[in-house]
């Protein structure tokens, strides 16, 4: 079996079934949930409804990436089937805990990811027959994706780092809204272990367990056990469209899992403004569905960092400043990330639904260091326009004037408003790539003309495959911003 990067089978882990009726409803979909598509999208102002139809991830790889489904007249494909790599398969965990098709007992998460490594060995075998050599072998032609909702992406981590480190057989991992630093409810903080239902396995001292990690060691850490750049997480920002879960977990969640539980550290990541489950659930939208398909099938990254110069106080507050009075200013940084042609946003962080960034004055300002602002992957071939040869995206930001507080007491004058911005503009990106390789970057900013590129901006070679470009973001007022927007771009998909 020969296999061409990057089209590798996927295997999908669903998310967390609480009760018996969403066992047996879960068990009862031959897709366990990757089938549902969703017509209904959140208009961005006023939060009214549009017809968006969204046929489901499994339908677009079928239709986008020639991909298909593993089932053969009632079953899955039978031993000796010929397999393509381009093959979705569902790993139906539950099917244990069903009484109609199982036991009836759940397993605790350890045998959840023991199944899905044997799921993987079983994969490897049947697109590698007669090759039973370790990784790393003439075996490593096999790779799989694995790509999992809530849950179902703690089962891959405890595969990853308690029974399995160092697969080079897994290639990629896509987390959809998983709980990888667990659950916190308002009030109580981090979900009780009392264990109803495997609920404990969103208890972080539970998770240590699972996941192999030591005391000192950040739940959220793959702790070197897998590539962090090849582990993309998605995380969920709309908690009003969830259900009641909604009411204990709060706001800055996606009604159930927090944003800053959402993510693993140190890897790329975005946001979109969807919920956890349901018809504005994260799984069936196009923006999950979007940063799925550049993430696995893409050509390039791109990861944007704001360089923070300096940033202009008040003129009251700089003379509060100069007289020896301790001046504090924490800044909120909207960031929205959309490409060319396309109704969704491809990364979204805003004040307004509660996953701005924080820029903290002393770190960031004083201390130089850098705000990263978004990581994504652009495709060549998932353009918008396959007539245009350029791969265009857009970057919207808004870096807001703070509560300045002195002396640890807010500082309100007749001339501050609420809702002021230090900087705020839209630049518009257009990159495309020569035949020797070399990457150029044409912007610019709304404000000099919506929608349009206007400069060439300069391109540094830091690294050979690496470019990196530099604009300058400036409001030269008081208060007022000066900082670079740092975009380094690198091949994506080239690891042999």
């Amino acid at each position: 079996m020969s296999f061409d990067r990057p089209y590798f089978p996927i295997i999908y882990v669903r998310g967390y079934a609480m009760t018996g009726a969403e066992v047996e409803h879960t068990v009862a979909d031959p897709y366990m949930g990757f089938n549902l598509g969703s017509t209904k999208l959140r208009h961005q102002y006023p939060k009214s409804v549009v017809r968006h139809v969204f046929e489901s991830p499994l339908v677009r790889l079928m239709k986008d990436e020639g991909y298909r489904d593993t089932f053969v007249d009632g079953a899955e494909l039978a031993d000796g089937t010929a397999l393509s790599p381009r093959t979705v398969w569902i790993y139906r965990y539950y099917d244990g805990a069903s009484k109609e098709l199982g036991g009836g007992y759940r397993e605790e998460i350890e045998s959840y990811a023991q199944g899905l490594l044997d799921l993987v060995n079983t994969l490897h075998d049947r697109y590698m027959p007669g090759d039973r050599a370790q990784h790393g072998s003439a075996s490593d032609a096999f790779r799989v994706y694995l790509v999992a909702h809530s849950v179902g992406g703690l089962i891959v981590r405890c595969m990853l780092q308690k029974l399995s480190r160092h697969d080079r057989r897994i290639d990629k991992v896509f987390t959809y809204a998983t709980p990888h630093g667990g659950i916190d409810l308002r009030g109580i903080g981090n979900v009780p272990g009392f264990g109803f239902n495997q609920s404990d396995t969103f208890n972080e001292q539970r998770m240590r367990e699972y996941l192999g990690l030591a005391a000192d060691t950040p739940v959220h850490s793959l702790d070197g056990a897998f590539p962090e750049e090849r582990f993309f997480s998605l995380v969920g920002t709309n908690d009003d469209d969830y259900g009641l879960a909604r009411l204990a977990v709060g706001p800055m969640s996606d009604g159930l899992v927090r944003i800053a539980n959402a993510y693993v550290a140190d890897a790329p990541r975005a946001f979109v403004h969807r919920s956890h489950s349901g018809h504005y659930g994260i799984v069936n939208s196009e923006d999950g569905y979007q940063n799925l398909r550049r993430f696995l099938f893409g050509n390039v990254r791109v990861d944007a960092f704001l360089d923070i110069e300096s940033i202009a106080l008040p003129p009251a507050v700089q003379k509060a400043k100069d007289a020896g009075h301790q001046i504090r200013a924490d800044y909120l940084l909207d960031v929205i990330a959309r490409v060319r042609g396309a109704r969704w946003d491809l990364h979204r962080r805003t004040s307004d639904e509660g996953s701005a960034l924080l820029v903290d004055y002393d770190r960031h300002v004083k201390g130089r260091q850098p705000v990263h602002l978004a990581s994504a992957f652009l495709s060549n071939a998932a353009r918008v326009d396959p007539s245009r040869l350029t791969l265009g995206f857009s970057l919207d930001i808004g870096v807001q004037v703070p509560e300045y507080q002195v002396d640890g007491t807010p500082f309100w004058k007749r001339d501050h408003y609420d809702g002021g911005y230090l900087f705020r503009d839209k630049v518009n990106l257009e990159a495309s790539c020569s035949d020797d390789g070399r990457w150029s970057l044409r912007y610019g900013w709304d404000t000099d003309r919506p929608n349009a590129v206007k400069h060439a901006a300069a391109a540094a070679n830091p690294l050979p495959g690496s470019w990196v470009f530099e604009l300058p973001v400036v409001q030269a007022t008081t208060p007022g911003l000066h900082a670079v927007l740092r975009l380094e771009t690198r091949p994506w998909n080239e690891r042999a």
